[in-house]
């Protein structure tokens, strides 16, 4: 029986846009366009290796959450090479917290089935890092987490975790939930071959009567967490010019200790 991976990946407002918050203080993805999580890219790429050594014996299923334009994100992990897709859509949706969106993954990933789940560290938008701990905990599968490398041999998963002293060697018997880092190998650009291949390929939609959740369980009315309030960031002020006229070494010194960063 093939290995049945399935990643997770997140569409996500570009970081180089300028974002807002909505007037529920919720991100205005409308504002902003999206794309597919930097992160998750790495998650593909993992995914994509561990088929090929695996001699294509492996099926890669790239899920998400997210509106009507989270299919960008599909289509580009699709063309990436992934076999088959499937969008997550509900109104009801809306706010959901890190919280909300693992139970949603969760439901997802076991109708979907799986042996192997592959995540990125963190989304580039929310940068919590906790969803795959999260969905581990409620699918109840081990979790192998921030690996740098990973391999699939003999049903067990394992992986390198580097820390800031030391590495880690890590293995977990499959099913099991893995996520990657940015230091895990850079993720491959879609070829035009798999750009028109994805165009082709399936892509399921799923709302949360497929999934069997309640409203109330995810959304802003089922959030854990909730932003009370925000502000605008103080537009940047003009920096502090030191002209040198023999003293400019000494007056840089002395601005840098009063700013307390020497």
């Amino acid at each position: 029986m093939s290995l049945r991976i399935v990643v997770t990946v997140k569409y996500v407002p570009d970081a180089t846009g300028d974002r807002h918050f909505a007037d529920d203080l919720t991100v205005d993805r409308d504002d902003v366009d999206g794309l597919l999580s930097e992160l998750d890219e790495y998650a593909v790429e993992q995914a994509l290796q561990i088929k090929e050594a695996a001699d294509d014996d492996a099926e890669i299923t790239v899920l998400t959450v997210g509106p009507e334009d989270a299919k960008d994100a599909l289509r580009k992990a699709l063309s990436m090479g992934a076999d088959k897709a499937i969008h997550v859509e509900d109104d009801d949706l809306h706010g959901t917290d890190a919280i909300g969106s693992s139970l949603v993954l969760a439901k997802a990933i076991e109708k979907a089935g799986f042996d192997l789940v592959v995540s990125g560290m963190a989304s580039t938008d929310g940068t919590m890092g906790v969803v795959p701990a999260l969905v581990a905990e409620r699918l109840g599968v081990p979790q192998v987490t921030l690996l740098s490398e990973v391999s699939v041999e003999g049903g067990v998963v394992k992986g390198r975790r580097d820390g800031d002293a030391a590495s880690e060697q890590l293995e977990a018997s499959l099913p099991a939930v893995v996520s990657v880092t940015d230091q895990s190998g850079e993720a491959r650009y879609p070829s035009f071959k798999g750009i028109m291949a994805a165009k082709k390929k399936p892509v399921e939609s799923w709302d949360l009567e497929d999934l069997e959740i309640e409203a109330e369980e995810v959304g802003l009315e089922g959030a854990f967490t909730k932003v009370e309030a925000a502000n605008e960031r103080p537009a940047r002020t003009a920096g502090t010019i030191v002209k040198d006229e023999g003293e400019g070494g000494k007056q840089l010194a002395e601005f840098l200790a009063s700013q307390k960063f020497i």
